[in-house]
């Protein structure tokens, strides 16, 4: 049997990296300034080993356009390389020198956390996509004689002693006439802004006349957060994602073992209901922009999410423009989960009103999320804020005075359920506003975490108002007459200064129907299953109904009256029925007509 090893022809292998190396060529601006950045990490690694000195560590990379001559030129002043060196790392594809000197000096210090940026030895021939020739001049920090490099399109390269004369790296790409749209200042500064715009070391561009720095050496997420203000972390917000507003809060990341990765999280204002809602976050690698929106570390219930991650140890493949472990993906989501739970709980603990300030626009996402997630809803549950119907705020824990079971009762429609409201209030119990559609899904899921803690909507524990009345079974008989239901269950209650009757709807029926409702697609039926009619025995209009009872003579007015009472009641607790409608207006019209002849 015969063995070998595969070799690739370098005529072969350079119109493939040509054309498809990178899906997207501007790209090849980010593989040559962080080369550059490499070279200049390389020679601060070395002088931090006392390896070497150098005279100065006025470090910096200058990129220059020619439109004249058609070139690019991308110059750094640090390590440089030896003939030798150009032959490993430059004459033979895929050799990665960043590889060879991580190896060598990680036995002292953490050599791979010095920031190097290239691992896979391509990223230098992605010049070749826009150039036809590309010149390299180089000398290394050693003293060695310096080396001139140039080479076409088709991997023909020629190799000689070269005459500069100070330390570093220049090249020089001979832009393809197909490609000289990247020699316009305007365009190609946006892209150097894009991809090296947070760098460590200074980028200077010129096209021919003062040479402008267009990076932030020393990004927000890289400085320590106590020394930090909101006004940085605002105006670094509104700077990287060309928003207006302010965020509503923010999250800084500075992860050591064993995900090593840092990054700001803004919560940004929502702008409107139909504003489109999904994460963007802008990854980087060492500094080293490599994507514009990698939603697979935010989680799904925070789609609003936007911020910068910076994640050295990302594994990335060859473009670095795709994650390649889920693993790893999933641990960096977890870490955002638990710290987006940290700063809830410090905004709560630190600025209670700050953070009721914001509750209105972040609740449905945090309600999601402990649904979604059980460890969040762990961190979150003890600041998770709810709304009273005089517009405060309260926990659970404050609404039941620190108690750890009984009864929140709540009103689902605000207005529609004034009366029950103010009824509760006369009791001096607090009524939480629950209105959104996610609050019925998440009452349950609390109550699920606690089986002691129930939630009653006003109309479901009138019983609660007053205290149970004995039962009149000749009333009882007349509601179920003039209501047409014979089924009707009634009830009898002592409410001081209540109507003559409310309707009462059990939670568990009321949430049943909802459910069946939602479903059905809002095709269920229009009275809950299980309303029940709770009779005020203490009102006087009852109490005079029930003694007019007795009089064979009122049994018509009796019947007018009872109508009245039970109508009035479905009207406090909904909306009427179409044939409920017809009959209150003629209820209306024969009442009016006993009153006015």
């Amino acid at each position: 049997m015969e063995k070998g090893s595969l070799s690739v022809q370098t005529e072969n292998i350079f119109p493939v990296i040509k054309r498809w190396l990178y899906s997207d060529k501007d790209i090849f601006i980010r593989e040559a300034v962080s080369n550059a950045a490499d070279a200049i990490t390389k020679l601060r690694r070395l002088v931090s080993l006392a390896q070497t000195e150098v005279g100065d560590d006025n470090f910096r990379i200058d990129v220059t356009l020619n439109r004249d001559a058609k070139t690019i030129t991308i110059a750094d002043n640090g390590i440089g390389m030896t003939r030798e060196e150009v032959e490993r790392y430059i004459n033979q594809i895929a050799l990665s020198g960043a590889l060879d000197f991580i190896s060598k000096y990680e036995g002292e210090g953490d050599a791979s956390k010095e920031g190097i940026i290239g691992h896979f030895g391509l990223g230098f021939y992605s010049v070749f996509m826009v150039s036809d020739r590309v010149e390299m001049k180089t000398r290394s920090y050693t003293g060695a004689p310096a080396v001139y490099w140039v080479c076409d399109e088709n991997g023909r390269y020629e190799m000689a002693e070269g005459d500069k004369a100070s330390r570093g790296t220049e090249i020089i790409l001979h832009v393809t006439e197909d490609e000289l749209g990247y020699l316009d200042t305007g365009r190609f500064r946006g892209i150097l802004a894009k991809y090296c715009g947070f760098m460590p070391y200074p980028i200077y561009l010129s096209d021919g006349g003062e040479a402008e720095q267009v990076n932030d050496t020393e990004p927000l997420w890289q400085k320590n957060p106590s020394e930090l203000t909101d006004d940085q972390y605002a105006a670094f917000y509104k700077k990287v994602f060309a928003d207006y507003a302010d965020p509503l809060f923010y999250v800084h990341i500075n992860a050591d073992y064993p995900l090593n990765f840092k990054g700001i999280l803004y919560f940004p204002k929502p702008k409107g209901v139909y504003e489109p809602v999904e994460p963007v976050v802008k990854l980087f690698y060492n500094s080293v922009f490599v994507a514009d929106n990698i939603k697979e570390v935010v989680p799904d219930f925070i789609p609003c999410l936007r911020g910068v991650l910076d994640c050295p140890e990302l594994p990335l493949n060859v473009s670095r423009s795709y994650l390649q472990s889920d693993a790893y993906v999933r641990k960096v989501a977890a870490h955002i989960v638990k710290k987006v739970a940290d700063k809830l709980c410090a905004l709560y603990n630190k600025d209670r009103a700050g953070f009721e300030r914001i509750w209105g626009d972040i609740r449905p996402y945090i309600e999601y999320g402990c649904m979604r997630d059980e460890k969040f809803y762990e961190r979150v549950k003890d600041v998770m804020l709810f709304k009273d119907t005089d517009g405060s705020f309260v926990t659970v824990s404050e609404y039941l005075d620190g108690a750890t079971e009984g009864t929140v009762y709540y009103a689902s429609e605000g207005e529609k359920q004034g009366y029950y409201i103010s009824l509760y209030k006369e009791k001096g119990r607090r009524v939480l506003l629950l209105d959104k559609l996610m609050d019925a899904q998440f009452i349950q899921f609390i109550e699920s975490k606690n089986n002691k803690l129930k939630f009653a909507r006003v109309d479901a524990d009138v019983d609660a108002l007053g205290e149970k009345a004995e039962d009149n079974a000749d009333l009882t008989a007349l509601f179920r007459k003039v209501s047409g239901r014979e089924d009707l269950t009634v009830h009898y209650a002592s409410v001081e200064g209540g109507a003559p009757a409310f309707i009462r709807v059990s939670e568990e029926s009321r949430r049943m129907a909802d459910m069946l409702r939602m479903y059905a697609r809002g095709e269920g039926p229009e009275v809950p299953v299980g309303e029940e009619l709770v009779v005020n025995s203490k009102n006087v209009r009852v109490a005079a109904l029930s003694a007019a009872l007795s009089d064979e003579s009122r049994e018509g007015v009796c019947e007018l009256a009872a109508k009245q009472i039970y109508l009035s009641a479905l009207l406090l607790s909904r909306g009427l029925t179409e044939q409920e409608q017809t009959a209150f207006a003629e209820l209306s019209d024969r009442l009016l007509g006993q009153l006015i002849p």
